[in-house]
């Protein structure tokens, strides 16, 4: 199979396609039901690196993760022991914030701290969660507030900055004030799923980005089957940005891989049909 195709974040290379965590975690955006079987099926460092394993040989060697506080760091540990291959670790850390953030700036104490254990796990790229992104965006300023202060304490460790956000102006916001971020984390799929606005507007918004953007929801949290979701969004974003997606098993790790990879080479997307009684008579 060919190498996964690459792009650049910040002068790093990295996979166009990114390993998800969060079926990895039991985050299903379903019903609790849902979520302990999950976590009962995959969330154990031995399951997680078996998926991930498969990723790994097949050129897909980053990974998009809250890995300083969960099995994350073991199963990553032991995928890259296996394969003899290292990840590319994207870290998407939560920085207390209150009524004041916005004005005062952040705690830099805890600022630091969260991000010197990022560092010492290994972490590339540090992207601010949506949870702290968003509520610091301010659409009267046009700017995402006080957050060049913990870029610049990303860069002082070594890491890259970027933004995880879920709002659209973020993007648009960051890139009028010159925000010093290299990468920008955006909800998008063909069903709208979590996207603000509809998915043509963001479409153009990931296409007029300053930075290489890394799309999340790709199959809306398993909402959109893996065909249509990998054959609209590798054609609707640029050959820089990339494309996220999570999986439950490694026979779906090496399909998504599989698949994708026909589609950027443009050619007919080729898998086993799944059969049914209903469609024998076709």
């Amino acid at each position: 199979m060919s190498e996964f195709p690459r792009t650049e974040v910040g002068g790093l290379s990295v996979s166009r396609m990114i390993i998800g965590t969060n079926w990895f975690l039991g985050y299903t955006h379903c019903t609790p039901a849902k979520t302990k079987s999950v976590q009962r099926i995959v969330m154990n460092p031995k399951s997680i690196a078996d998926i991930i394993e498969v990723f790994l040989k097949g050129g897909v060697d980053t990974i998009m993760c809250p890995h300083t506080t969960t099995c994350m760091y073991e199963a990553i540990q032991e995928a890259q022991q296996r394969v003899g291959r290292k990840l590319i670790i994207i870290e998407t850390p939560g920085f207390p914030t209150d009524k004041r953030t916005p004005f005062d700036g952040f705690d830099v104490g805890e600022c630091e701290r969260i991000l010197d254990e990022e560092a010492k796990k290994g972490v590339s790229i540090s992207m601010p969660h949506t949870s702290t992104t968003d509520v610091m965006v301010d659409k009267c300023l046009r700017e995402v507030r006080q957050m060049d202060m913990i870029c610049k304490l990303i860069r002082e460790r070594g890491m890259i900055p970027g933004l995880s956000t879920h709002i659209p102006e973020t993007v648009i916001y960051s890139d009028e004030t010159g925000l010093d971020v290299e990468t920008y984390i955006q909800p998008f799929n063909l069903m709208g799923f979590l996207m603000q606005v509809e998915v043509d507007w963001v479409a153009s918004i990931i296409r007029n980005a300053k930075k290489p953007v890394m799309t999340i929801k790709t199959m809306a949290a398993g909402q959109v089957r893996p065909y249509q979701a990998m054959t609209f969004t590798w054609n609707a974003i640029r050959e820089k940005d990339m494309v996220t997606v999570g999986t439950m098993a490694p026979e779906e790790a090496q399909e998504l891989m599989d698949m994708s990879l026909q589609v950027l080479e443009n050619r007919l997307v080729s898998m086993e049909l799944q059969k049914t009684r209903s469609k024998a008579t076709l």
